[in-house]
């Protein structure tokens, strides 16, 4: 019974309200960290952010996009030029087959142009469910699910609103508590969140705004 109510409370619809109003405050107009001028662009710059940082990413795509600016452009390159030029974000060598490969899926299957449905968005290589979310959300305004990366994944378990775990058992839970409306919007926050705040290692619990909502027990400051 412990177990139980415990649970209730962590998902009691004031409390989420409540961590909602909060990220409201402090991230009013938090927005995807990754450069882009297109959908094309933001696709295959979260194709590259995996184990990846995304200030990373962005110093490398301005020469990547500029050599090769269009999927058709990219769809000819070979693999060692595109290797050459995303080397610095890890595991180039498949990074380079799933942004070509993207690049082609794209051609062959959607006239050139990137699909604005998370079913047709998984079939890219490369594009596995947090970069179709990434990319319907960013870009079309669509919440189809909620983008889950390392920051979603721990701080919506910290905060007790998930227990999964898999990225994929997370997204479903905030699914089920989260309202659609706001499915986009707090991913952009919490991840502007573990980035500023709420650190893996070392939590700065003492400049959190949740703080008082967090009952985690690796905190490391209690008001």
């Amino acid at each position: 019974m412990p177990s139980v109510r415990k649970k209730n409370r962590d998902l009691a619809p004031d409390r989420i309200a409540a961590i909602l109003k909060a990220l409201d405050e402090a991230y009013p107009e938090a927005i995807c960290a990754l450069t882009h001028s297109s959908p094309w662009e933001l696709l295959v710059a979260t194709i590259l952010s995996a184990q990846c940082t995304d200030v990373r990413v962005n110093m490398v795509t301005p020469e990547l996009f500029r050599r090769f600016p269009t999927p058709e452009a990219m769809a000819k390159a070979t693999l060692p030029q595109l290797e050459a030029l995303i080397r610095t974000t890890g595991f180039f060598h498949n990074k380079a087959k799933s942004i070509q490969g993207a690049a082609r899926k794209l051609i062959d299957d959607f006239n050139g142009q990137v699909p604005q449905t998370l079913a047709e968005l998984v079939t890219i290589p490369g594009a596995a469910r947090k970069t179709a979310n990434v990319v319907l959300g960013v870009c079309f305004g669509k919440a189809e699910g909620v983008v889950v990366d390392t920051h979603v994944f721990r701080i919506a378990r910290r905060l007790g609103l998930a227990k999964g775990d898999t990225p994929q058992k997370v997204e479903q839970e905030l699914m089920h508590i989260l309202p659609q409306d706001r499915w986009i919007a707090f991913s952009h926050q919490i991840i502007h969140h573990g980035r500023q705040v709420c650190d893996a290692r070392k939590p700065k619990c003492d400049r959190c705004n949740l703080e008082q909502l967090c009952r985690s027990k690796d905190k490391t400051w209690q008001s």
